[in-house]
């Protein structure tokens, strides 16, 4: 079967989509709602969890993460010249959880510094409850902060992908806004 029958398939009946092999019982199950299907697991190689390439320590306390926001994707080169989604998200914010920005002791909306050891880039200073403390998120949407200059290019040695979503970062308090 071809994975449109087998999509449509998972629509009727199922709930399951499987590969192009959907027929067949040992087929490898792509994607699966309402609980686990023991029918048919899915299988693959075990993936060998590896610690990354940099972790937080006194210098750099901080984990810091990169991604989109759902206004602006990738460079934001086409989403920021839309005045409505511009106008949802105009502006570089470091998002953190509360007890974060209270251990700053600014108030959000407050200029900071996100420090690598790659660079520096300054921009306010977003509460984020959903996030963990010690955990910041910064978009890479804006060319004002450019996130992905402080993230870390060390490589997966097997996918030869760069470790973008996990760098050491510490966020420093400008001293024109502590004042």
């Amino acid at each position: 079967g071809t994975f449109k029958e087998s999509s449509r398939k998972s629509r009727n009946t199922s709930r399951t989509i499987r590969s192009h092999t959907a027929r067949l019982p040992d087929s490898p199950v792509l994607c699966a709602t309402g609980g686990a299907h023991t029918r048919w697991p899915s299988r693959g190689p075990p993936a060998e969890v590896l610690p990354p390439d940099e972790t937080p320590d006194a210098e750099y306390p901080i984990v810091l993460t990169t991604g989109r926001l759902l206004e602006h994707w990738h460079t934001g080169s086409m989403t920021r010249r839309s005045s409505v989604l511009d106008a949802l998200e105009p502006e570089p914010e470091v998002h953190m959880a509360p007890e974060t920005l209270q251990g700053l002791q600014v108030e959000p909306g407050t200029l900071v510094r996100v420090v690598t050891r790659r660079g520096e880039i300054e921009l306010a200073a977003r509460i984020d409850p959903k996030l963990p403390s010690g955990l910041i998120f910064v978009p890479f949407c804006f060319y004002e902060a450019p996130a992905n200059y402080l993230t870390n290019p060390a490589l997966d040695p097997y996918g030869k992908i760069p470790e973008l979503k996990f760098s050491a970062a510490r966020i420093e308090v400008p001293a024109t806004a502590a004042e």
